[in-house]
């Protein structure tokens, strides 16, 4: 027996023995504030540039703002909160934040994504 190595026992770790599941899991989500609105990115343009389609049923062609370009990585159909310009709002916007997949569930339970479902309808 001069090749045998004693394993030690398995410790389970015991800060993680009482944890709530994740289905009972509190996960903060930010909401829009007053000019903000939500929206669906829908295509990639270019140039830091995306159209993004809005909560209020309008077409925006939004940007990153400079300050959130290296942080801030957005693909087709995310969701994100977009800050229309003062100046052309109607058409133009920045993107301010990105909803991870966790996020849109609890905004999906919680009906805030029911009017983006009427309008994907038509």
């Amino acid at each position: 027996m001069a090749g045998y190595v004693k394993k030690k026992p398995v410790k389970v770790n015991k800060h993680l023995k009482g944890t709530v599941p994740e289905s009972e899991l509190v996960v903060r989500v930010r909401l829009p504030k007053a000019p903000e609105t939500l929206g669906i990115i829908e295509q990639r343009l270019g140039g830091n540039r995306m159209r993004v389609t809005c909560l209020d049923g309008k077409k925006r062609i939004c940007r990153i703002p400079g300050r959130l370009k290296r942080r801030l990585w957005v693909r087709e159909n995310d969701y994100c909160i977009v800050e229309p310009w003062e100046f052309t709002g109607d058409e133009k916007g920045d993107i301010v934040y990105k909803y991870t997949f966790t996020q849109v569930d609890v905004l999906r339970k919680k009906g805030h994504l029911k009017q983006f479902e009427e309008l994907e309808e038509f």
